[in-house]
């Protein structure tokens, strides 16, 4: 084997080539993410034209919303096509593809992981239930995300009487990943991250694909000085480090050894707020009230994250096993832009274990996002209005819960309630409606729910629905909510309407 080099940012950068596929690591704000090295790519795009005609491959979203993270990538010509899982973060990406100037594919987050593991082991490719019956099928979509992107990526086999779906593989030429330390062999340690992600599966695809690979880490040790259990990327797969002294924990957070595990918080000294919008605050508290003690429970990015508040208002927190797909456990979750984290987490593992946990059916109770839901319990969370937002982690973990509570307000853009003496007032409907005759892609597939016996509800502000054979069912209302004016005017299709309850007043306490 040849020696792992230490070079700079703008070294490695020159390692890739025009053509390439390039994986990322990175999650969110800037959780494990290369940006220096990132940030050297973009300046070299920037002064001579090159690298162009990159794939860029990611499995979570990874950006600020405005220059950092995958934006630093989103210039015309340097991209040619991206596979990833969620783009919330790179609005300039998510530009790009409306434009049509790139092609675009959008799988779920699992599956891209999965996918990278399968190539870097020399498999044909992923077998996996991981999207049956969604956009990301090839009876609807197949992934593609713009009417340039014309390639079928996957494609449906038939098994033992079953179907599943084949996502083929391709060759990684580079993997860009970071940890917290390198020593002078070139082993990787993420012990002081918030999370693991999945650099090693990155690591091992681009290696084994005769690839390179490139690690931004924090500070370079003596070769001995970490310990085994702590490396997750072996130096024997790592072509160049380059050490970064002013590497931060999130954009703009330091480094706090209460996130990455190895303290623990006084967290009676930190509150949790409740949402403070008071719709939030409702379907939070609404929601919240599915909770089983005990229980495997997941919450997802968006709304689902104002339960955290009223976990830690109720002191639930001790009775209760959580857990978000970038592989943290219980803990006190982070909301917001920090999604993903946890502080005082009493697990992390790898999020590509996570996925697997999820995808075997291991989460009792999930709690998620709601963009649009149509007449026959689909949901739409990953292209909403002509943008592309990508499922994240949400298909598999949809698909696979035993009981799924979608949380949601019950319109948008500029809808707006009143609480008074404990009663639900509608001041102003919002000029979107989320209940739609038929949602605009399908990201969780109600047919297949109804096929497995899942569970599913759907909490909004002023309403609760249930998914039955037919459709949705309304089985509560907020008190002061009238079915025929505050309700049934703003849907496109009429649920079906049985024994309608009031919700608790706890809810609006």
């Amino acid at each position: 084997m040849e020696r792992t080099k230490f070079l700079s940012a703008e070294a490695a950068a020159l390692l890739v080539k025009s053509g390439d596929t390039v994986a990322v690591s990175g999650n969110g704000a800037g959780m494990t993410s290369p940006e220096a090295i990132l940030a050297a790519l973009e300046a070299r795009y920037a002064a001579s034209g090159e690298p162009r005609d990159l794939t860029l491959v990611h499995s979570l979203g990874l950006g600020d919303r405005e220059r950092r993270g995958t934006n630093r990538l989103a210039h015309e010509g340097m991209l040619r096509k991206i596979v990833a899982s969620h783009f919330t973060w790179s609005t300039r990406i998510q530009a790009l593809i409306r434009e049509e100037k790139v092609e675009a594919y959008s799988f779920p987050a699992g599956v891209v992981q999965h996918l990278l593991r399968e190539i870097g082991a020399g498999r044909p490719g992923l077998i996996t239930h991981s999207g049956l019956g969604t956009f990301a099928d090839p009876r609807q979509d197949g992934g593609r995300c713009n009417r340039r992107s014309a390639e079928a990526l996957v494609e449906l086999v038939r098994l033992d009487g079953r179907d599943y779906l084949r996502y083929k593989p391709f060759k990684v030429d580079v993997a860009i990943i970071r940890g917290t330390y390198a020593d002078t062999r070139g082993n990787i340690s993420p012990e002081e991250e918030a999370v693991d992600l999945d650099i090693h599966t990155m690591a091992l695809a681009a290696h084994n694909s005769g690839g390179i690979v490139l690690a931004q880490v924090k500070q370079v040790l003596e070769a001995g000085s970490l310990a085994a259990r702590n490396i997750r990327v072996p130096g024997i797969m790592v072509d160049a480090v380059v050490e970064e002294p002013e590497q931060e924990l999130f954009y703009g957070v330091e480094y706090d050894a209460t996130i990455s595990g190895q303290r623990r918080a006084h967290l009676g000294r930190l509150a949790t707020e409740l949402p403070k919008k008071l719709e939030r605050r409702i379907i939070a508290r609404r929601a919240a009230m599915e909770i089983r003690r005990n229980a495997s429970l997941n919450f997802g990015f968006g709304i689902p994250g104002g339960i955290f508040g009223v976990i830690a208002e109720q002191g639930l927190g001790d009775d209760l096993w959580m857990s978000v797909e970038q592989g943290a456990h219980n803990g006190r979750m982070l909301d917001d832009h920090l999604f993903g984290a946890a502080r005082n987490p009493e697990v992390i593992l790898p999020s590509i274990e996570q996925f697997d946990y999820y995808s075997g059916g291991g989460i009792d109770e999930t709690f998620l996002g709601m963009g649009e839901a149509d007449a026959r319990g689909n949901v739409n969370v990953s292209h909403l209005a002509g943008n592309l937002v990508g499922p994240g982690g949400f298909i598999e973990i949809a698909q696979n819960a035993k009981k799924v509570v979608f949380c949601g307000t019950f319109d948008a853009q500029g809808s707006e309630v009143a609480l008074e003496d404990g009663r639900l007032r509608v001041v102003r409907a919002g000029r979107i409606r989320k209940f739609v005759e038929a949602v605009e892609r399908i990201t969780f597939s109600a047919d297949y729910a109804r096929e497995h016996g899942q569970e599913v509800l759907y909490v909004t502000e002023r309403c609760v629905f249930r998914l039955d054979a037919g459709g949705l069912r309304l089985i509560e209302v907020a008190p002061g909510i009238e079915i025929e004016r505050d309700i049934l005017p703003y849907m496109a299709f009429r649920p079906a309407i049985g024994e309608v309850k009031t919700m608790e007043g706890a809810v609006f306490a």
